[in-house]
C-alpha cells in the first residue's frame, strides 16, 4: 500500500531557497519554513547578506538544520561559491527553488523607454540567474539521479504586459528547457505563477493601486490577493516525490486571476 505521507517527504534532502533574505513576510521565507517542515535542510540565500543569516536564525528557531549565504544571482562566481557552501555544510543539494527576482524596480518602465541598462540588470537577476544557479546544481543532481528546480514565474506573465511580465515569459522557457534537458536524469524542473501576493513587496505595490489591479480583482473568482503560505503546498509537490511525474509545468496560484485549460 502506498505511503501517501512519505511522498511529501523531504527528511535528508537539502533544498537551496534564493531570494530568503529580504523583505520580511516573503514568500522566499515561506518557501524555506515549508520545506524545513518536512524535513528537509535549508540553503537561506540572499543578495543582502545580513538577511539571509537572519532567515537562517529564523530557521534554526523552528528546529530547521540551516544556514544563510550571501549571493549575487546574477553573477556566476558568486553563485558558483553560494553551491559550494551549500555542499561543505550538507554534503549535496537536491533542491533548487529559484525565488529571487527584481520586481519592484521593474514596476514603471514601459518596455519601449527602459534604459538598456535598468533592462539588463532585471533580466539578469530573473532570467539568468535562474539559468546559473541551476548550472551550479544539475551536476550533483544528475550524479544522484534525483534532483527539483522549481522556478518563480509570475501570472503577470500571462500575458506578459510589463517588463517584469517580460521577464517572468522568458523564465517559462529556461523552464520547459531545462525540463527536457534534464528529464532523463530523474530531475523535475517546473515552475509557480503566485498571483498578487501579500508579501514584503506585493504589500508596497497594494499601497497604490492600478486601474489594472482594480480590474483583475473584480474579475478573480477566489480572493485576488493571497498569502505567501498559501503558495507552499504548490510548492512542496513540485519538490517532493509526490511531483515525480510532473515536469515542464506551471502551477498557477492565483485564485483564479489566470485559467489555463
Amino acid at each position: 500500500m502506498t505511503d501517501y505521507k512519505a511522498m511529501f517527504d523531504l527528511t535528508g534532502k537539502v533544498a537551496i531557497v534564493t531570494g530568503a533574505g529580504g523583505r520580511p513576510g516573503g514568500i522566499g521565507q515561506a518557501y524555506a519554513s515549508a520545506l524545513g517542515a518536512f524535513g528537509a535542510k535549508v540553503v537561506a540565500v540572499d543578495v543582502n547578506g545580513d538577511g539571509a543569516a537572519k532567515a537562517a536564525e529564523d530557521l534554526k528557531g523552528q528546529g530547521i538544520d540551516a544556514i544563510g549565504v550571501q549571493c549575487d544571482v546574477s553573477d556566476a562566481s558568486s553563485v558558483t561559491g553560494m553551491v559550494a557552501q551549500a555542499k561543505a555544510a550538507f554534503g549535496k543539494v537536491d533542491i533548487l527553488v529559484n525565488n529571487a527576482a527584481l520586481m519592484l524596480e521593474a514596476i514603471g518602465h514601459p518596455l519601449c523607454a527602459i534604459p538598456l541598462a535598468e533592462y539588463e540588470k532585471i533580466m539578469a537577476v530573473n532570467v539568468t540567474g535562474p539559468i546559473l544557479c541551476a548550472q551550479a546544481v544539475l551536476p550533483g543532481m544528475r550524479e544522484a539521479g534525483w534532483g527539483r528546480i522549481v522556478n518563480q514565474l509570475s501570472s503577470g506573465a500571462f500575458p506578459a504586459q510589463s517588463v517584469y511580465g517580460v521577464s517572468k515569459l522568458a523564465l517559462l522557457g529556461v523552464t520547459t528547457t531545462l525540463a527536457q534537458e534534464a528529464g532523463r536524469s530523474g530531475i523535475t524542473v517546473n515552475a509557480i505563477a503566485p498571483g498578487v501576493t501579500d508579501s514584503g513587496a506585493g504589500l508596497t505595490l497594494r499601497e497604490n493601486p492600478s486601474e489594472y489591479s482594480k480590474m483583475w480583482e473584480m474579475m478573480c473568482p477566489l480572493s485576488y490577493r493571497g498569502q505567501p503560505d498559501q503558495l507552499t503546498g504548490a510548492m512542496l509537490y513540485l519538490c517532493s516525490e509526490a511531483g515525480s511525474w510532473t515536469t515542464g509545468q506551471v502551477i498557477h496560484v492565483d485564485g483564479g486571476a489566470v485559467m489555463i485549460p
